[in-house]
Parts: structure tokens; C-alpha cells; sequence
């Protein structure tokens, strides 16, 4: 399957929707004979989705253990006009961060379950619900102080998919020492609400699912950040957040990154917002609403692989606004998805169906699985690191190709 682009609603390329590609790879292998060895981890995975057996993310590299909390959060300034009046724009988030004493807080599952079994159902693979993975986060665990505050991350996913579709990375970086916030588009994501309601995609065309308005989202969790920095809570349910979190967090050091259109809303993000002091995008499409105006001095990064500048318009006239420091990276063999959880998944996936190496393929590229993790744990660190802490102390990663990563070019 080849994720070509196509011309969204709204005549801006997105390329496939998330949940397009998913229930396309899944099509292509779902009716394949379940092929599983005497013995296998996978032996006992059935029609009912598992009986017991839970696919599983890699652990983040970090010296920390990793806390999360979720947040549900408001932006009085944006009425909804589908909600109708009295309604505004509402966000769930979640807070990933360095923490101690985890031993006593239950880890986080993958998706809640209310938003994993909408996904699912609209992949039409709703039998593999009970197979999703847990984090490495542990729900409302203390958060770890030092002497300093923690720098900031805030990430958007892409069209029809869901903030946790890119944990791998999300949980290295909190590892590391990092905050990273991940919000749940509304209107263009499956998420769910603490009154146990769920979000799901709309088709409604007054949507308002545009990068632009993914980046107004960005704004806004910035400034919820900054509120969380001065000690006060943002959550509109006023739920009590983990130990040491307020006041715990570094509004002078924020930075944002996104997949596909959360690459391209974080680039739209970045070129309004002073505050975020780096920006990186994985593969997005850079077809943005509004249309771009305007230099960006401050470092930004592009982890490229369908939507590469040699076929991109929109990418390669972003890639010429940028005036300080930059960098395009490519990794060969990488599909739209390969900077994600998908190439930490999928391998488990084929094993469960049976799938063969093309099958595999077809969804997350030819770029080894195992090299493709390892990837969207390094370079991200790497450049955060880089310009938000001023270390650079990973060998060099970011100044050319390294032998540790074959398969990473550095495009001029």
C-alpha cells in the first residue's frame, strides 16, 4: 500500500488519514490465516482479541521512571459552533514527566478504553481491543524536583488519530527529563472525556480540524502550561494533580513537535508563537491554513518520509522561511507512519495475523522496525536537547550521518 497524498475536504494535503491507512492495512491482512508456532508469546491470541496477551511498547532509555496525569482542559476565547451556544472549545491532555516512588501508581493504558474500542471499530478490527498495549507511565505519580524546572514539550497528532500514537517518543523524552504534553485535537481524534463520553472524527464540515486550529490548540496548552508554572491548576474539573507538579515546570524553555498535520500545526504554531522556543515535525505535509507568511528564526527540525521536499511543494517553501538554525533528516525505507508507535506495534501485529514481509510492508515500510524505534528515541532527544538545554552530548547526532543509524540521511 503506497500512502499517497490525497486533497482533504477542506482542500489542504494531508496526506491519509489515520484512520484510512489503518483500516486499509488492516483489510490487507485480516483475512490472512493465523500462522503462530508451538510455543509462541502469541500462541493463546484468538478471536476474542488476546485471552491474556497484550502487544508492548519498549521502554524509554531515560535514567527516570516516567509519571503521567490526564487534563481536561477549556478554551474559554474559542466558542464551539457545533456544541451550539454555552460551549467552547474543549481539549483533553495528558502530562508526561520524570518521577518518583512510581511502585504504588498503575501504569496507563495505550488509549482509554472508551476511545481504543471507537478506533478500532472504525478500523473494523475491533477484536484486537483487548490486545492493546500499557505505557510506562504511572497515573498520578509524584513528580521528580530538582534545582531546576522541567523544560516543556506540547505535541499534536495527526488527521484521525489520537494523542497517544506517538508514546514511544513521548515517554523517552519524559524519561530524559523532560514535560511533555499531548492533546487530543477535538472534532479530529478519538479521546474521552472524564463524564465518559467519546470523541470520535466529525464529518461536519464547519469542523474546525485545519492545522490553523490545531495550533491554536498548541497556543492555548501553552498558556496552560504557564499557568501550571505560576501553581495553578488548569484542569476545568479541578482534580488534584500529581505531587510536585505545580510550579514544577519551565515556561522560558518550551519547545512543540507533531505528526502529519501536527507536524504542519506545529509548524504554524512555531511561526506565531515566540514561546516555543524549537519546533520538529515528523512528516508533515507543511499545506498550511492560513497560508504561511513570515521567517522563523528560532531552530526547527524535519524528520521526513513521504512528504519530502524533492515532492512536497509546501515543504520545500517552508523549508526556504526558515532562517536559523535547521535541519532536514530522512530515514530510508521510512513510510508516513514510521516515526510513530505503529513500527513498535505492527512487527507484533503481522506475527498475531500471520501476515508475510510484504504485508508488513505495505504498512510500515521497508526501514527496519527495531532501527526505526531507536531512531524516534534519539534524534528528538537530540535536538531538544540541543536547543532547549544546550547539551550536546549525543555524539554528534545532529552534525551528519552517524554509523549507529544507517539509515538516516541528511537531506541539504
Amino acid at each position: 500500500m503506497t500512502t499517497t497524498p490525497s486533497v482533504g475536504r477542506k482542500g489542504m494535503t494531508q496526506g491519509m488519514t489515520r484512520r484510512h491507512v489503518l483500516g486499509a492495512a488492516l483489510a490487507a491482512g485480516v483475512a490472512a490465516p493465523l500462522v503462530v508456532g508451538a510455543g509462541s508469546a502469541w500462541a493463546d491470541v484468538g478471536e476474542s482479541g488476546g485471552g491474556g496477551t497484550r502487544l508492548t511498547l519498549p521502554e524509554p532509555t531515560g535514567p527516570y521512571p516516567v509519571g503521567t496525569v490526564p487534563l481536561h482542559l477549556v478554551d474559554r476565547s474559542r466558542p464551539d459552533g457545533i456544541a451550539g451556544p454555552g460551549h467552547f472549545r474543549e481539549l483533553m491532555a495528558t502530562v508526561w514527566y520524570p518521577a518518583r516512588n512510581v511502585e504504588r501508581y498503575p501504569v496507563a493504558p495505550w488509549m482509554p478504553d472508551g476511545a481504543l474500542k471507537a478506533f478500532l471499530a472504525d478500523a473494523g478490527f475491533s477484536a484486537v481491543a483487548g490486545m492493546a498495549p500499557y505505557t510506562s507511565g504511572h497515573v498520578g505519580a509524584p513528580v521528580r524536583r530538582t534545582g531546576r524546572r522541567l523544560p516543556v514539550l506540547v505535541y499534536a497528532h495527526g488527521a484521525h488519530s489520537h494523542q497517544g500514537d506517538h508514546t514511544v517518543m513521548v515517554q523517552e523524552l519524559a524519561s530524559h527529563g523532560y514535560a511533555v504534553v499531548t492533546v487530543a485535537h477535538q472534532y479530529d481524534t478519538y479521546t474521552e472525556y472524564p463524564d465518559g463520553r467519546v470523541g470520535v472524527p466529525s464529518e461536519d464540515p464547519k469542523a474546525p480540524t485545519y492545522p490553523g486550529d490545531f495550533a491554536a490548540d498548541l497556543r492555548f496548552v501553552l498558556d496552560c502550561v504557564e499557568q501550571i508554572a505560576a501553581g495553578r491548576n488548569p484542569d476545568v474539573d479541578g482534580r488534584e494533580l500529581p505531587a510536585g507538579l505545580l510550579g514544577s515546570l519551565d515556561p522560558h524553555r518550551m519547545g512543540a513537535f507533531g505528526w502529519s498535520k501536527g507536524g504542519t500545526a506545529t509548524a504554524c504554531a512555531t511561526l506565531a508563537d515566540e514561546r516555543i522556543r524549537a519546533g520538529l515535525s515528523l512528516d508533515g505535509p507543511m499545506m498550511m491554513n492560513p497560508p504561511l507568511a513570515g521567517d522563523l528564526d528560532r531552530p526547527f527540525m524535519m524528520m521526513s518520509a513521504v512528504f519530502t521536499r524533492d515532492q512536497d511543494p509546501a515543504a520545500a517553501q517552508f523549508w526556504s522561511h526558515l532562517r536559523g538554525w535547521r535541519l532536514n533528516i530522512r530515514a530510508e525505507g521510512a513510510a508516513h507512519v514510521s516515526y510513530g508507535d505503529d513500527e513498535a506495534l505492527f512487527p507484533q501485529v503481522a506475527k498475531v495475523l500471520g501476515w508475510n514481509a510484504q504485508q508488513l510492508q505495505n504498512w510500515i515500510g521497508t526501514l527496519d522496525p527495531g532501527q526505526a524505534v531507536r531512531i524516534q528515541q534519539a534524534y528528538p532527544l537530540a535536538f531538544f536537547d540541543a536547543h532547549l538545554r544546550h547539551r550536546h552530548h549525543h555524539e554528534h547526532l545532529l552534525d551528519g550521518p552517524s554509523p549507529a543509524f544507517p539509515a538516516v540521511t541528511f537531506v541539504p
